[in-house]
């Protein structure tokens, strides 16, 4: 019997339409610290790792104000939960994947409350196999630990997988942990630096995934 394959989601900017919430969170909590930063340099650095997207973000400063910082971006997303949806295709994109066999787990770092509405909004649990969490690392993408965790829950080796993501940061993962990533348009990162990053394929969204799935390297599990 063939061995079951899975896919790796993330899923902000991926399956849920937050990344420019994450980009207004974070700039208005830098402002508030006195530290204001542009916001396409926020955007820029979104999907990473928050210590990281912080050191990138704050230099020298970000040992200071890190923490202040993370609790006061927290502060403020969570004045957005109202404004989060799922892109379109995304919830069929899951089920689809889960009913041909392949075994279906979201790969983020989101911290448990955010995760919970991301979740909620996705409304897909039927269609899941394994959920990752802040819990499970200490460092996220681009390390390649949150993947690693996310093969060992789905019970499958590296060349198993595909990861499905949006940003550099996610394929970077994907690729220090041995597993091929597809990227979509939507977190807002250009074909060109997606495709230069590493991935193996790139489509617009969860919806030209969805109807480009039987061809798609997501397909071939």
């Amino acid at each position: 019997m063939r061995s079951p394959g899975a896919v790796l989601f993330d899923i902000d900017g991926t399956l849920v339409d937050s990344n420019y919430l994450h980009v207004f969170a974070w700039s208005r909590a830098l402002l508030s610290l006195g530290h204001p930063v542009d916001d396409w340099r926020v955007h820029a650095a979104i999907g990473m790792d928050s210590s990281k997207l912080l050191e990138a973000l704050l230099g020298d400063d970000s040992d200071e104000l890190g923490s202040r910082a993370k609790d006061a971006h927290t502060e403020q997303y969570s004045k957005f939960t109202d404004e989060l949806r799922p892109f379109e295709g995304a919830r069929e994109l899951l089920a689809a994947v889960s009913a041909r066999g392949v075994r279906v787990v979201l790969a983020t770092s989101a911290p448990e409350d955010e995760l919970e509405n991301l979740r909620a909004v996705l409304d897909s649990d039927d269609a899941l196999y394994a959920v990752t969490s802040s819990e499970d690392v200490e460092t996220a993408k681009p390390e390649p630990d949150l993947i690693t965790v996310a093969l060992e829950k789905a019970g499958v080796a590296a060349g198993q997988a595909v990861m499905v993501g949006d940003t550099v940061w996610d394929i970077e993962a994907a690729t220090r942990a041995g597993v091929r990533c597809v990227a979509v348009l939507s977190g807002g990162v250009g074909r060109a630096a997606l495709l230069d990053a590493g991935a193996v394929a790139v489509y617009d969204d969860a919806a030209a995934l969805l109807a480009g799935l039987d061809e798609s390297p997501l397909g071939a599990l």
